[in-house]
This record gives C-alpha cells, sequence and structure tokens, in this order.
C-alpha cells in the first residue's frame, strides 16, 4: 500500500518518539506565511493556532526575519553569562519600560515560559525569605516539575509524574466560575489550614488563563490580590507568557486592571517563535538571588533577542494591539451570531483577540468536550486550525496573528460558521 508523505511521516514519528509528547495534527508544516500554513503535500491551512500563541507577529515577518538574519551574520552564541552583548542589555531596558509601573525595573532573560516561571519564583524567595506559593485552578505556568506544580490541572500535566514540590497551594480561579467572595474564603482557609502568610513567598497568577479556559480575571481581583500581596510582603507575579503583546488589545493584560505587579513573566510572541522568556520587576526584588544564582546556557539567546527588538518595533508600528482589539470584537460578533444556530454555546468571552468559546450540552451547565473535539475537527476538514482548552476541555480558543490579511480573516470566519453548523448537524 502507498502511503502518503503525511502518512509516512506519521509511521516515523510513532516509532522515533515518545506518546507523551502530545501531537493534534496529522499533516507535517512544510512552510508558513502570515496566517497561512502549507503541509508537505502542499495543502493549505489558516492558522488560528499560532503555536500556542507565539506568532502575534505572524509567521515569517520581514522584519523579524532580517533581524535574525542580521545577527546570524555576527555571532550565534556566546552565553551572555560569558561574554556578554550589548543587544540583551537594550532589550532588557525596552522591557523595563514596556512593562506596566514607573518604578525602577530590571530583567533577566531565560529561553522557555516554564523557565522564567521557576525564576520568578526563585526570585520571590531569595527576596523574601519565604518558600511557599500559591497558585489557582486552572493555571498554566508550564511543564517542568515545579512549575507543573503550579499548574492547575491534573490530566494530562500531573499524570504520573507525582511527588510534587512542597508549599504549594491551589485556591479558585476568580472568574466567571468562582465569585472573589468565594476566593477570598479559599486564600485565607489556605492560610488558617495550610501555611501562615508570613511564610508565603509570592501568589502567581494569569490574567487571562490560557490553558484554564481563556478565564478572564476579575478587575476586582487583582485589586485584592494587591492589597493582599502589600499587606502580608507577598510577591505578586502576574504571568504574562500567553497574554503579553498585544493578545488582549493592550502590549500586556495587565494594563487592563490597572494594577502593577513586582515582577511579570514574558514569553511566547516576545520573540516571534524563537525561543526567549523573561521576568521583569521591581529592581529590588530582582537583584535578591547572589551572582550567579541565575540564567542558563541559551538564556538570552542573540539570535532571540534580534528578533524580540524587531517584534516590539512591529507591534509599535503596526499598532498590533489595537488591531487585535478590532478582529476579537469582529470574532465575539461571529460566534455571538451563532448562539440561536448552535445551542451548544454557553459563553463567548475575553479580551482583545484573546477569545474563546465554550460549550455545553444545550440547556443545562454540563460541559460538551466531545462537541468541543467535533468543531475543532469540523474546522480542520476545512483547513482551519484551532486549539482546545479548558479544565473541562470544552472550549475552543482562537490564536490567530494579529498581522492576518483581512480577506484571510473574513475566509476563517466562513469556515468557523460552516464548522459549527456542522457540529450540529
Amino acid at each position: 500500500m502507498n502511503l502518503s508523505l503525511n502518512e509516512q511521516l506519521m509511521a516515523r514519528k510513532a516509532a522515533a518518539t515518545p506518546r507523551g509528547v502530545g501531537v493534534m495534527g496529522t499533516f507535517f508544516a512544510d512552510r508558513a506565511d502570515n496566517a497561512e500554513l502549507w503541509d508537505v503535500e502542499g495543502r493549505r491551512y489558516i492558522d488560528f493556532a499560532g503555536g500556542i500563541a507565539v506568532m502575534n507577529s505572524g509567521h515569517g515577518h520581514p522584519k523579524v526575519v532580517a533581524a535574525i538574519e542580521a545577527q546570524l551574520r555576527k555571532f550565534t552564541h556566546t552565553c551572555y553569562q560569558v561574554v556578554p552583548y550589548e543587544s540583551y542589555i537594550a532589550l532588557a531596558e525596552k522591557l523595563n519600560a514596556l512593562t506596566p509601573g514607573s518604578h525602577a525595573k530590571k530583567t533577566a532573560l531565560f529561553s522557555t515560559g516554564a523557565e522564567a516561571v521557576e525564576n520568578a519564583v526563585k526570585i520571590a524567595r531569595a527576596h523574601t525569605k519565604r518558600g511557599g506559593v500559591i497558585a489557582f485552578g486552572g493555571a498554566f505556568h508550564g511543564r517542568s516539575l515545579f512549575a507543573v506544580s503550579l499548574t492547575g490541572k491534573v490530566v494530562p500535566y500531573k499524570l504520573g509524574f507525582g511527588p510534587f514540590p512542597p508549599e504549594i497551594y491551589h485556591a479558585p480561579f476568580p472568574c466567571h466560575c468562582a465569585s472573589l467572595a468565594e476566593v477570598k474564603k479559599a486564600v485565607h482557609g489556605i492560610f488558617k489550614a495550610d501555611i501562615e502568610p508570613s511564610r508565603v513567598a509570592a501568589i502567581i497568577f494569569e490574567p487571562v488563563q490560557g490553558e484554564g479556559g481563556f478565564n478572564v480575571i476579575q478587575a476586582e481581583a487583582v485589586k485584592w490580590l494587591r492589597e493582599l500581596c502589600d499587606e502580608h510582603g507577598i510577591v505578586m507575579i502576574a504571568d504574562e507568557i500567553q497574554t503579553g503583546f498585544g493578545r488582549t488589545g493592550r502590549l500586556f493584560a495587565m494594563e487592563h486592571f490597572g494594577v502593577v505587579p513586582d515582577l511579570m513573566t514574558i514569553a511566547k510572541s516576545l520573540a516571534g517563535g524563537v525561543p526567549l522568556s523573561a521576568v521583569t520587576g521591581k529592581a529590588e526584588i530582582m537583584d535578591a538571588p547572589a551572582p550567579g544564582g541565575l540564567g542558563g546556557t541559551y538564556a538570552g539567546n542573540p539570535l532571540a533577542i534580534a528578533a524580540a527588538h524587531a517584534i516590539i518595533d512591529v507591534m509599535r508600528n503596526e499598532k498590533l494591539p489595537e488591531r487585535g482589539q478590532q478582529l476579537g470584537d469582529r470574532l465575539k460578533g461571529v460566534l455571538e451570531s451563532m448562539r440561536q444556530e448552535v445551542p451548544q454555546i454557553a459563553d463567548v468571552r475575553g479580551l482583545g483577540a484573546m477569545v474563546a468559546v465554550e460549550f455545553n450540552k444545550p440547556g443545562s451547565d454540563e460541559p460538551d468536550a466531545d462537541f468541543t473535539k467535533k468543531v475543532q475537527a469540523e474546522a480542520l476538514k476545512r483547513q482551519l486550525i484551532l486549539l482546545t482548552c479548558g479544565v473541562n476541555a470544552n472550549v475552543v480558543r482562537f490564536l490567530f496573528p494579529l498581522t492576518i490579511q483581512q480577506p484571510v480573516f473574513d475566509e476563517a470566519m466562513d469556515v468557523l460558521r460552516a464548522a459549527l453548523r456542522a457540529a450540529v448537524a
């Protein structure tokens, strides 16, 4: 039997790579441009996954490619901790200026979001001389052992990997699914039953939960968390790994809430697909670790830094956060208009272009993961790549590039309508 090229690659993947690396697609990428992707057999897809929120500036943005090429001709690696380079300092200066708050800040660069999260906690512990960390149900902070301990979802992220590090506690997340009163009760319950606040180093949260279902934190909850952290000397960490760089209609999601965190973690769309992450925060907190306590062999790779400088220019010059808001509003309108035809639509939510639709069984509050998978599959049949998320796997999230051409976006909206109708039929 003659196998297609995609089928041949699937067979090789199964033989050569472990099942623990879950893969959604049954096709393999050959090339991509802005919001479009072509597989190895020449089939075209519209990419509404963006490498999981990494491609806010689109695949192969010419200014980003040019910046990487220019750096490639100079040098690819020295290890910043051995022989430093000016571009690292310049990017730190830009992130210090761009992140919320006018106080003195410093930035350390790393490679992945999980690295940024783990280092943010290390910094908070060094500053406070405490060990405890409070996170939230439904959170996603990475797959490394400490980061996955902070993550508030068992399957598939924690399954079979315990025991986990101690002194990590979870409270309900203050969004549409838990009231602020419930969250306050839970956190104070942690203080009474598990750990006194004077031993808590940090509280970490996503302004909009990513894997958890694009759950938007309540504005009053952000203010309360700030007050709580100030009262007890706890470091507030805002995880902006998925929300940052224009996705929510602002450069950073925390700008929506008028509250300044002590530390922020940044990654994903920071460097347009080249691995780079950052922790940016108050200078006195960032300086807590001793020399050598932070870093990594590839942390602040020069190619990634070159890409990030270009991304920052693109965000500003092309007004991508503003465009994301416009496209997100349009997408919400399309989803809202489908409610009568698709009774499984339980909620349409999000900030800016960080939009999701949640599906329940009609007339009930029971999550409908099967219908969600069907919508994703029907979209993929029509060559639109969508991702699911949520603790109950009943949410479709939309992560299109903010640079997407208007005709391609309009085409995707037509495909989305068709996929929703086909899933109901």
